[in-house]
């Protein structure tokens, strides 16, 4: 795939109706010949340029002004609904890794399922000073997971204030990791595309 065809598949898209908000822009994988059950697939791809900031709460030993944050002595205050609340409240999670027995323990059954539950791959935090923390606030913003439920991946790739050449670098990066991970390569693609909210899907020629 390349820039060229993204922009001109984005050109398509801007040509729909204008809404009173910035639409998010969607890349849609279309796959065939997958077995989504037995091939599936489980990335988390750092996107160039950041599409919006993410509402991230941190466990950690001790408070700080760079992100809300819950210590450990206040876990047993979320239990049930509160812990619901929190899971909802929040798009993801970020923990000191000393405190990920913890976690796991009191959120666990909470933010397993809508997977948001820090991990080795996204989310944990070795250090707990201010720049580790700016660090890891950075890459969670900029990160997308793409997971294969179905035969066709959705994933969040821009806003349609973004530039296209922006929006386009996030494409190819969310469609380069997604096709080296294809066990059969272009014979697994039925078809890519790119819509805004509102928008009819364009088809972006690979």
């Amino acid at each position: 795939m390349n820039r060229e065809n993204i922009l001109k598949a984005l050109q398509e898209v801007r040509k729909t109706e204008k809404r009173k908000f910035s639409q998010t822009a969607e890349l849609i994988i279309n796959l065939k010949n997958f077995d989504a059950k037995k091939e599936s697939i489980n990335l988390i791809v750092s996107l160039p340029h950041k599409v919006k900031e993410k509402k991230i709460c941190g466990f950690l030993t001790k408070k700080t002004k760079l992100v809300d944050s819950i210590t450990k002595p206040e876990f047993a205050f979320y239990k049930g609904k509160e812990a619901k609340k929190l899971s909802e409240k929040y798009d993801t999670f970020i923990s000191v890794g000393e405190l990920m027995p913890a976690v796991a323990t009191s959120f666990g059954k909470i933010l397993g399922p809508s997977g948001k539950m820090p991990s080795p791959k996204l989310g944990l935090l070795m250090r707990e000073d201010e720049e580790s923390i700016r660090k890891i606030i950075e890459q969670m913003n900029r990160a997308v997971k793409i997971q294969s439920k179905q035969p066709s991946i959705k994933v969040v790739v821009g806003k349609e204030d973004m530039k296209d050449e922006d929006i386009a670098e996030n494409v190819l990066s969310v469609y380069n990791a997604v096709f080296e991970v294809l066990p059969r390569k272009k014979e697994n693609l039925r078809s890519v595309l790119i819509k805004f909210t509102m928008s009819m899907p364009a088809k972006i020629e690979f």
